[in-house]
């Protein structure tokens, strides 16, 4: 986690920080940055699986990139979501993004279900054409 705290050193983590920085607005935490970003992944995730689902007949491989991107960005957003819920010290409202990490491991699981759903049904496309 070193490195998280390296990149987001100046940014203010409370309120109270911001307004001796003169800064207007308040970012939040490092941890709560880290399960939004983790979401968002998941969220995309399951954006790219919904359409590799629906476009993978019509797709020259199959919708494989897209399988491939769902599968890859659901685990990652999931394994980033459990790990930060892990390293959580306390409960909704600390700071310690703990709802954006439930978000980002309940997208995530989705994602890489709907990808693996889509990697079936583009294997037994192959196989029938």
């Amino acid at each position: 986690m070193s490195v998280l705290f390296a990149l987001a050193a100046p940014i203010c983590t409370t309120p109270t920080e911001c307004a001796g920085q003169g800064v207007d607005t308040f970012l939040g935490t490092p941890e709560r940055i880290w399960a939004s970003v983790a979401a968002l992944v998941s969220l995309a995730a399951v954006v790219t699986g919904w359409l590799s689902l629906r476009l993978a007949r019509r797709l020259r491989d199959g919708g494989r990139m897209l399988t491939m991107a769902a599968l890859a960005g659901g685990l990652i957003g999931a394994v980033n979501g459990a790990v930060n819920l892990a390293v959580a010290d306390g409960g909704l409202g600390t700071g310690n993004g703990v709802f954006g990490s439930i978000v980002a491991l309940a997208l995530g699981l989705a994602g890489a279900g709907l990808g693996r759903l889509a990697l079936a049904r583009s294997r037994r496309a192959e196989l029938k054409g």
